[in-house]
């Protein structure tokens, strides 16, 4: 009776841990087919004061108070001094102003799926930008995908015939498509050791047709179209799929080398293109970049007001669940073998 009592218990724990998995993914499948638009939303951070306040922070700390009463006395006359300087010029509105930096960040991974969103911040920027202000695009990424990082570098040409003055900041790898977006740019700043360069095309995959030859499997593809399909996984490759493969890697990199020169023709393509990537320095001398520098140096040297854009999509309900789903079936199954003295 006791054994029965305690694998009673046991499968009724068990139960209420299954219909509670069941329920979220009930709940997870009816969000995602909820039909409404994932819509999100564009914020805007003014990081203007970010260097004063790093400042103001270490003066407190190494200053005695002697020092911080003068400095703070100090630092009021010369406010005074140019409200009144300011008021005496009688500048308008349009003239005073000296524009604005915009900021926006763009890490991606090979499908640049973040371009979903750079698209959004550079649309927002178009509706308020004007000839006095500036771009400064931060970007981080070793390339992928043609097509993804294709669209991701027209966006930045927006900017461009926008005629809105833009800069590229690479602190640590802008290579093939990264490289793509950055030679969109007015000028491109590169860290000493960041990575640049990588103009080429590769593309590879393995092959199983003897594998499935040695089991027994066959193995069938039917096409419509003489070249469909060049090379595949599954079946065995001829040296005119091959070749024809071959040969649209290299109108993609012919492609590619055009894009790159028509940005900035003043580079030895032929050079450049070669499919190597280099360090920020080597860049440089080769003309892929136009200054070694960082893109904190940049900010700290501007006199503009800073705007940082972020575009972030509002997750659903399905996505939202999704991110601890593994966990929360991981620790369902812990639980159950703990409960049932089951090794996994």
């Amino acid at each position: 009776m006791e054994f029965l009592f305690e694998y009673g218990l046991f499968l009724a724990k068990a139960i209420t841990l299954v219909v509670a998995i069941a329920a979220v993914i009930v709940i997870a499948a009816i969000s995602s087919k909820s039909g409404k638009a994932n819509k999100g939303s564009l914020t805007v951070h003014d990081i203007s004061d970010k260097f004063e306040d790093y400042k103001s922070q270490l003066q407190q700390q190494l200053l005695s108070d002697d020092q911080l009463k003068a400095l703070t006395k100090a630092d009021k006359a010369a406010a005074k001094a140019k409200r009144k300087q300011d008021k005496e010029q009688h500048k308008d509105q349009a003239n005073a102003r000296q524009g604005r930096l915009f900021v926006i960040d763009f890490k991606a991974g090979i499908d640049a799926a973040e371009v979903s969103n750079l698209r959004e911040e550079i649309t927002a920027l178009l509706t308020v930008a004007e000839a006095q202000d500036e771009l400064l695009v931060r970007v981080e990424s070793g390339g992928g995908m043609v097509h993804a990082y294709g669209l991701a570098a027209s966006q930045l040409d927006r900017v461009r015939q926008a005629q809105i003055p833009m800069t590229i900041s690479v602190d640590k790898v802008a290579a093939s498509g990264g490289y793509m977006m950055a030679c969109v740019a007015n000028k491109v700043i590169a860290a000493p050791f960041a990575i640049v360069g990588s103009i080429g095309v590769i593309a590879q995959l393995p092959n199983f047709s003897k594998v499935l030859k040695k089991n027994d499997i066959d193995f069938e593809m039917h096409t419509a179209g003489e070249y469909k399909r060049t090379i595949t996984m599954f079946g065995e490759n001829s040296d005119e799929a091959r070749a024809k493969f071959k040969q649209e890697l290299e109108h993609t990199h012919g492609l590619f080398k055009q894009f790159v020169s028509k940005y900035r023709p003043e580079l030895e393509i032929s050079k450049v293109a070669t499919g190597e990537h280099w360090f920020g320095q080597q860049a440089l001398e080769l003309g892929l970049v136009d200054a070694i520098q960082t893109s904190d140096d940049y900010l700290m040297q501007t006199d503009k007001p800073i705007l940082q854009l972020q575009y972030q999509l509002k997750q659903t309900l399905a996505k939202r669940l999704g991110k601890g789903a593994e966990a929360v079936i991981e620790r369902s199954m812990m639980k159950l073998a703990e409960l049932g003295q089951i090794k996994r």
